[in-house]
């Protein structure tokens, strides 16, 4: 497949008049366009990479929790799809031991099926903080046991994510995790800086929703949330839907910890993609008006944004430069995941994962794994 565009961000930024050979899932090469290339179909406005999500509980209808089937996890995927994500870490949020056995052998089942756009798995607890625990049951919040030890373990499943309160898993468990590929993120977590710090020091690396559900900063407690803007070397989240996050502290935020550093995530729930404005989360009943949701009691449960969204609420509102947050949407999440060397960024070798957006931040067109999928 060959292909011209009107403008291509690569690693080395912006290219004018470029025409791609894509062979099978893979770009083969990048050229400018002569004029050999005029029967070639052509792609007005800016291709980009397609975007990462590594915090998504649902979409199209289904949350993982309540239907862990290979079935719901493609519809997650087409789902969010539509909205220019590519690639995405589904995410189960606490839960008892038995659905989180099932989730993962459905994953591993997706994994071996090669279902489209499906990552790995994001274990969103159960081995957090009571009082940060947020839309999250209390009931199934417990210490970390060794079934859940070898069920993180486990090498089937793409890549894997787990959210815990350090305050409450030792620097060991969270050294051998590490040792083991698995990526910690801190967060729901009420801990001290010299906690959170120590974790960071056995391998955590990364802030689930960066503000949200964690200790905050103040004058003499820098807590999880000064930790996380001081420590240069590891990476955060951001819910860009300006309800989870005034935009000041997202501005501020970005800012500090830089496009390498800051992911832009949805935390979506699994009314994206569809009309529906309530749901069931266990026993809450989780309603969305506008875009927010919210249990009845007024606490946030995840959200209503997709990654298209987050992008021109960074742009439009926040004044980031596209392509800085294009690379919060793509480049960045790809080497959270040690992803970086096939997913996140548009060059030869790489993935064909890409998105094309009019001078609106639309999407016109979409490929994924070298085939291009008509948006409805």
């Amino acid at each position: 497949m060959q292909f011209r565009c009107e403008r291509l961000l690569t690693s080395s930024g912006w290219l004018n008049d470029q025409t791609v050979t894509v062979e099978q899932d893979t770009i083969q090469n990048i050229r400018a366009t002569s004029s050999n290339d005029a029967h070639l179909a052509f792609y007005p406005g800016s291709v980009v990479p397609g975007f990462i999500d590594v915090q998504v509980n649902g979409g199209g209808g289904v949350l993982f929790n309540q239907s862990p089937t290979t079935a719901a996890l493609a519809q997650m995927s087409q789902a969010h799809r539509k909205f220019g994500t590519t690639g995405l870490m589904p995410t189960l949020i606490t839960d008892e031991l038995p659905v989180m056995q099932h989730a993962a052998q459905v994953m591993a089942e997706a994994i071996d099926q090669n279902v489209a756009g499906i990552l790995g798995v994001h274990f969103e607890g159960p081995h957090l903080s009571k009082p940060k625990k947020g839309v999250h049951d209390e009931a199934f919040i417990r210490p970390v046991t060794d079934d859940e030890l070898a069920l993180y373990l486990r090498k089937d499943l793409g890549k894997v994510i787990v959210t815990l309160a350090p305050e409450n898993v030792s620097p060991d468990v969270i050294k051998q995790l590490c040792q083991h590929g698995v990526k910690v993120c801190l967060g729901h977590s009420n801990a001290d800086a010299e906690t959170v710090l120590k974790a960071i020091e056995a391998g955590a690396d990364g802030f689930t929703h960066l503000f949200n559900a964690m200790s905050a900063m103040l004058s003499r407690a820098p807590g999880m949330v000064g930790v996380a803007l001081n420590t240069p070397d590891t990476y955060a989240g951001l819910i860009l839907d300006h309800y989870h996050i005034d935009p000041i502290c997202s501005e501020i935020a970005i800012k500090i910890k830089g496009k390498e550093k800051m992911m832009l995530v949805t935390d979506a729930m699994g009314l994206i993609g569809t009309d529906d404005d309530s749901f069931m989360f266990g026993k809450q009943k989780v309603t969305r008006v506008g875009n927010k949701l919210t249990t009845d009691n007024g606490t946030l449960a995840g959200s209503h944004l997709d990654m298209l969204s987050a992008i021109k609420n960074a742009v439009h509102d926040l004044h980031i430069p596209l392509e800085d947050a294009i690379t919060m949407a793509s480049t960045t999440p790809a080497q959270y995941l040690n992803l970086q060397d096939t997913h996140g960024v548009i060059g030869k070798g790489k993935k064909a994962d890409f998105v094309v957006l009019d001078d609106d931040l639309n999407i016109t067109a979409l490929c994924q794994s070298g085939r291009f999928i008509p948006q409805s």
